[in-house]
């Protein structure tokens, strides 16, 4: 069980794929979300070294602004308006993405295929 819930990370990220489907959603995320990550690291560096954080406030904002336009794509609104812990799946679905084997692919969509067929 994952993110202090009942659902596997599996499950969490058979939901948000399901909510992600267009491509230039999925574009705008895989940019946006590392975007967003880093400005959080910048804005921890900000605090000793003051020129990051127009560096943080600029990548935080764009990295927003992307997934929004993604989502206007999309049309469905961002997962984590129902829930807040999407936030961190956003993240882990990125990680996901990113891996090279082809195999890690495999059960959460194959959780998204069980789930759009009503069996998930």
């Amino acid at each position: 069980m994952a993110l202090m819930s009942d659902r596997s990370y599996d499950e969490w990220l058979a939901q948000y794929e399901l909510s992600h489907q267009h491509p230039m959603n999925r574009r705008c995320h895989t940019v946006g979300i590392p975007m967003i990550v880093t400005s959080v690291v910048c804005a921890v560096a900000g605090i000793w070294l003051s020129p990051l954080r127009w560096v943080a406030a600029t990548l935080f904002v764009v990295g927003w602004a992307l997934q929004f336009i993604g989502h206007a794509y999309e049309g469905k609104p961002p997962e984590f308006f129902r829930d807040w812990r999407f936030l961190f799946v956003g993240v882990r679905w990125w990680l996901w993405k990113m891996r090279a084997a082809p195999a890690s692919a495999a059960p959460a969509s194959a959780h998204a295929e069980r789930h759009r067929e009503g069996a998930g």
